[in-house]
């Protein structure tokens, strides 16, 4: 009997490097990469997956032409403002994590009018990594930490978590990354402690349900000891 990772990860890559190999514009491989996660979210959702998040953006891709930068915040707008009826009859919960304070307002706005929208979903909990990076999650959680004026000695692992992006869900089962990539490039940090890693040679804009059944059938013949022995 296949077992389902209760939290899936997925590192969404290669969408230009997909778009380039078929003499298109690199804004062409985000869009087909948008309409893989949609494939991708309506699986869980049918599986009964508990949480998906997905990493659309990155603090570093701040550095990427600005053109395709502002392509991307366009394309996240026109997702989140043209699914949420479809989000609320899947009884999805949808939440974005990553900083905010340098968006733009509107971005800001649909964001929150989703998240709101959604908080009292029952079905797939649908994380969005967007101007997200590890180092700023565990970064972010220190200092609320010091803010609080926490004692030190009451610090422990489930308190610092506590702190963290999606502290309410259970840590990342199975990890994904497509494109051939063998890095977590920054992606979170703490959640993926012990996670089961796979990586695929398949471009996220080709990656579809047969590929995501191949990553579960791996994760199937993990043995997951967790620094323990059986």
């Amino acid at each position: 009997m296949v077992k389902l990772p209760k939290h899936i990860a997925i590192v969404m890559d290669g969408n230009g490097r997909w778009a380039k190999e078929r003499g298109l514009v690199r804004m062409r491989g985000h869009k087909e990469g948008a309409n893989a996660a949609r494939r991708i979210i309506n699986y869980c959702v049918e599986k009964k997956i508990s949480s998906l998040t997905l990493w659309a953006f990155g603090i570093e891709n701040w550095g990427r032409p600005r053109l395709e930068v502002r392509y991307l915040m366009e394309l996240f707008y026109r997702a989140l403002n043209n699914n949420l009826k479809a989000i609320n009859q899947n009884k999805i919960k949808l939440q974005v994590i990553g900083r905010r304070d340098n968006l733009e307002p509107k971005l800001i706005s649909i964001i929150n009018k989703v998240e709101n929208a959604t908080r009292d979903n029952s079905g797939l909990k649908l994380n969005i990594a967007f101007n997200y990076s590890g180092k700023w999650d565990v970064l972010n959680a220190t200092r609320q930490i010091v803010r609080a004026n926490i004692d030190p000695d009451a610090i422990d692992e489930n308190m610092f978590r506590s702190f963290l992006s999606l502290p309410d869900q259970v840590d990342p089962d199975l990890f994904i990354r497509t494109s051939g990539e063998l890095r977590l490039s920054n992606f979170l940090l703490w959640q993926l402690a012990y996670t089961e890693f796979y990586f695929t040679e398949t471009y996220w804009p080709d990656f579809d349900e047969t590929g995501l059944e191949k990553a579960i059938s791996e994760f199937n013949s993990r043995d997951r000891r967790f620094g323990r022995v059986k």
